[in-house]
């Protein structure tokens, strides 16, 4: 069973029991008690539910009540999915690729074979723990200042890292993809991080639906010219799609 089938399988028995208990799903899916706290984090960071003392119970339990992050509309998730879907295509089956963090990425991380051959630079916190159960999967963990949102490490010791490296295909998830500015992100350490990322990597290839493309943040990182291949969703502007086309990346639409 892959990580993210047995979390769903945790997720809906606490759901439906009310609380499950550390030792109870090591025994019940033979892993190590290590692994089942990794998975009952991973779970409360996306506001799933609420650890407690030896376990773990429904976000809506107890007098204390956990503020969630809204989840994706259906539609947008389809539209991940799919982009995510399509991303594999570019994944290599032996060497190494840079993972950026957003919830593209988050999906496309899901699909990755446990069977491949990689070593997986990331700075996403979560990214790095669920590849951890992926087999053959190298996972090397950026090291430097911790952002909660998203879960990332930024700033110049991520930098110090990925100055030093070679990756084959950096995997990245702007804020924004425009003709004006190309890639940018909201926060500047961000931005660092992922224009290290692009010079650290062979190619380029971007995870972004249709409400990023057209939009522009305040923190650039990257030209058009920079990316090898944007993937977005059949819902994005097609005349804007071309005339990015135009200025460099193949633009695929899912």
């Amino acid at each position: 069973m892959y990580a993210e089938e047995r979390q769903q399988t945790i997720l809906e028995v606490v759901r439906r029991t009310g609380r499950v208990g550390v030792a109870g799903l090591a025994s019940r899916f033979d892993i190590t008690t290590e692994t089942v706290r990794r998975d009952l984090t991973l779970l409360e960071q996306r506001g799933l539910l609420r650890r407690v003392h030896g376990g773990a119970i429904p976000v809506n339990t107890g007098p204390e009540v956990r503020k969630r992050t809204p989840p994706a509309e259906p539609a947008a998730l389809s539209e991940q999915r799919r982009i995510a879907q399509a991303a594999l295509a570019h994944l290599p089956e032996d060497g190494a690729v840079f993972l950026d963090g957003g919830r593209t990425v988050d999906e496309f991380v899901g699909l990755i074979p446990a069977d491949r051959q990689l070593t997986v630079v990331t700075n996403a916190i979560d990214s790095a723990l669920r590849l951890t159960d992926k087999g053959s999967v190298t996972v090397m963990l950026v090291g430097g200042r911790i952002k909660s949102r998203p879960f990332a490490v930024v700033d110049d010791w991520a930098m110090r890292l990925l100055s030093e490296i070679r990756v084959d295909v950096a995997f990245l998830a702007p804020g924004g993809v425009s003709l004006a500015r190309g890639l940018t992100t909201s926060d500047p350490s961000e931005a660092m991080v992922k224009r290290a990322a692009i010079s650290a990597a062979g190619r380029t290839v971007v995870l972004a639906d249709h409400h990023t493309v057209g939009r522009d943040h305040f923190a650039r990182f990257g030209g058009l010219a920079d990316i090898d291949t944007l993937i977005t969703d059949d819902r994005v502007d097609s005349c804007l799609a071309r005339r990015i086309g135009r200025a460099g990346p193949r633009v695929l639409t899912v």
